[in-house]
């Protein structure tokens, strides 16, 4: 019986596991959206959103929690100065995923996880001053 073992194993030992965690987590902050298979993104989830709250919370403490488990002063950064305001009324449900199909090599069954957060615009549309070009048509 499974009593008290909510964690996945995924095959890996403990350590393994918590550094892949913490890669696919950094990963996932940095980027905004990785591609997995489905065991492993219905496994970063509760990772993800663990920290996504300690973000919200914005306090020393939960900084330097969110540090020990992440490992990744870059994706810590991201975390907590980017992503963070933009849940400040969202109290669960930071990610999503979506099932892909099998992957071509092994058949795995392959998913997305994304963040929900709004996509920064990019500066296409915008000439060297920072106006917007006015578009003929």
């Amino acid at each position: 019986m499974r009593h008290g073992n909510k964690t996945k194993k995924l095959g890996r030992r403990r350590e393994h596991r918590e550094a892949m965690m913490a890669n696919m987590a950094a990963s996932l902050f940095v980027h905004r959206r990785i591609t997995t298979t489905v065991p492993k993104a219905k496994a970063i989830r509760p990772f993800v959103d663990k920290l996504a709250t300690l973000a919200r919370k914005g306090d020393l403490s939960a900084r330097r929690l969110a540090a020990s488990r992440l490992r990744d002063p870059g994706a810590l950064k991201t975390l907590f100065d980017e992503h963070a305001p933009h849940w400040s009324d969202r109290t669960s449900g930071f990610t999503r995923w979506v099932r892909l199909g099998p992957r071509k090599g092994d058949g795995a069954e392959m998913a997305t996880v994304e963040l929900l957060v709004p996509v920064p615009e990019s500066g296409d549309d915008k000439d060297a001053k920072g106006k917007s070009k006015k578009r003929k048509g």
